[in-house]
């Protein structure tokens, strides 16, 4: 028996080696096809005690493909290069965040 490296995780499926872009548009369809609404978020830091990301622009609220989010997912990845991004999922039910994944990690952070 081997006891893993100490790693740092960050979010729902961190245990996960990064997403290709194929992985990040179905699990982008998911959120879509669940009714969640989409919204990219971004930060310096991924401190677990940090729990507020800033919002990249509104929700996705008319958002009906997954391009349409990855869009802004590349947008946010090109001014914020250096920042954590994520997705985040909203359930106008529950009024509550429901999912969230890292896309992107600055250069040099596993």
């Amino acid at each position: 028996m081997k006891t893993l490296p100490k790693e740092r995780h960050y979010e729902t499926l961190s245990y996960l080696p990064p997403l290709t872009d194929a992985q990040i548009t179905k699990q982008v369809q998911y959120i879509l096809d669940k009714g969640y609404i989409p919204a990219v978020e971004f930060s310096e830091t991924s401190d677990p005690a940090q729990h507020f990301w800033t919002l990249w622009k509104l929700p996705l609220f008319s958002a009906r493909t997954p391009q349409e989010v990855l869009n802004e997912v590349q947008e946010c990845r090109s001014e914020y290069r250096n920042c954590f991004i994520r997705i985040v999922a909203f359930d106008n039910v529950k009024q509550c965040q429901v999912l969230s994944f890292i896309v992107h990690k600055p250069a040099g952070v596993r």
